[in-house]
């Protein structure tokens, strides 16, 4: 077994705390990771996470904490317009790399990571890794065994409020407070769909399978906001929609949009002639009154059993913010130090980015786009 990962946090924003700096500093992890190097371009901030999170080296450029010998991994937690630059470099200076979601924007991008990931030996571990949550596995076992019967249709939306420009941990004052979420309203990488919606299809795909074609309409509602008093003039489109062709007359409705919802949360809805995936239940159909007929849907069977996380998410974890993203960065911790696999793989990743990226491209041009991806989807 190999020794323990030396972690370093790329970006020191509000992802780079709550997810990467509060949970690699608990001491239940410290004999499989320990925090090694944090680097964020803003003055100050790398130097004022490491005083805090005693992280023993800090630095305002990547390229010089990628020449740090103690670091053996990376956790990506910059603005997604970033990451596959970053990646790149991190991949190239024979570091293990995890994405914060998404891993990069567009699926030429994804496949030259992990191209280059293999040719350098090095692993790759992209969020979010929504097929590790234990209802998802269990839901994924009940479409492979038939319990739903024929899956018809899907819905796979989200919306984002206001939840940026009021999180808590942007608020606060020095180095660490004032976290400017302006990049989440501008272009490339900005907007609901690659921030929140990539969690439903994460999970859609992962239930289903890879997908074949998407055709969308997009636009930008609202052109303003406001952070801490000062405007944000927004630049990517913030309500998106698409149908996803998963063949055989399977589609599925998704998209990003502002506010109001389809499904719970960022889980997927799941329609089948013997029953439906809807959150965290499989609600089963009650027996058909006639032959050929499909019945009422039946009292809903809880599928979020109590304490029902994923494998590292125990302890302090389980009520700390952003566990899930930890998960991901343990799986790779895991994949280093023991040669154990994870399920949240690259290509799961690129696959949703091409869906992604072929709805944009498909309501800039009014034409269904086909998608050339796959992904080879876990079973349970």
């Amino acid at each position: 077994m190999a020794d323990r990962v030396g972690m370093g946090v790329v970006g020191c924003g509000a992802i780079g705390i709550t997810a990467a700096l509060e949970h690699l500093s608990q001491p239940d992890v410290q004999d499989r990771v320990f925090l090694a190097a944090t680097c964020d371009p803003v003055p100050g901030r790398a130097e004022a996470a490491a005083k805090k999170y005693n992280v023993p080296a800090h630095y305002t450029s990547l390229d010089e904490l990628l020449k740090n010998d103690t670091v053996t991994a990376v956790t990506i937690c910059s603005p997604i317009g970033l990451h596959y630059e970053q990646g790149m470099k991190a991949i190239e200076a024979g570091k293990h790399v995890h994405f914060n979601k998404t891993m990069c924007t567009t699926a030429k991008e994804a496949t030259e990571l992990i191209k280059a990931a293999k040719r350098k030996k090095v692993r790759l571990v992209a969020s979010p890794g929504q097929m590790i949550r234990p209802y998802n596995q269990r839901f994924r076992k009940l479409v492979k065994e038939g319990k739903l019967g024929q899956v018809i249709w899907a819905s796979a939306a989200c919306s984002m409020s206001h939840y940026h420009t009021n999180e808590k941990v942007r608020k606060g004052e020095g180095a660490l407070g004032n976290i400017d979420p302006s990049w989440y309203y501008k272009k490339p990488a900005g907007g609901p769909v690659y921030d929140g919606t990539v969690y439903s299809l994460h999970s859609l795909t992962g239930l289903l399978g890879p997908a074949q074609r998407v055709t969308a309409m997009s636009g930008l509602v609202v052109k303003e906001r406001f952070f801490n008093g000062n405007p944000i003039q927004c630049e990517m489109d913030d309500s998106t929609f698409f149908l996803i062709d998963f063949g055989n007359g399977l589609f599925a409705f998704s998209g990003g949009t502002v506010l109001g919802g389809v499904n719970e949360g960022f889980s997927p809805t799941v329609f089948g002639t013997l029953g439906t995936i809807k959150g965290f239940n499989f609600i089963p159909k009650k027996p058909a009154p006639a032959p050929g007929a499909f019945g009422d849907d039946d009292a809903p069977q809880l599928q979020d059993l109590p304490d029902d996380h994923q494998p590292h998410v125990v302890g302090p974890h389980a009520t700390m913010r952003e566990k899930h993203v930890f998960e991901d960065m343990m799986q790779l911790v895991d994949w280093i130090r023991e040669k154990k696999p994870s399920i949240a793989t690259a290509e799961h990743a690129r696959h949703v980015i091409e869906i992604i990226e072929a709805a944009y491209k498909s309501a800039q041009t009014g034409k269904a786009q086909k998608l050339k991806t796959t992904f080879a989807p876990a079973d349970f």
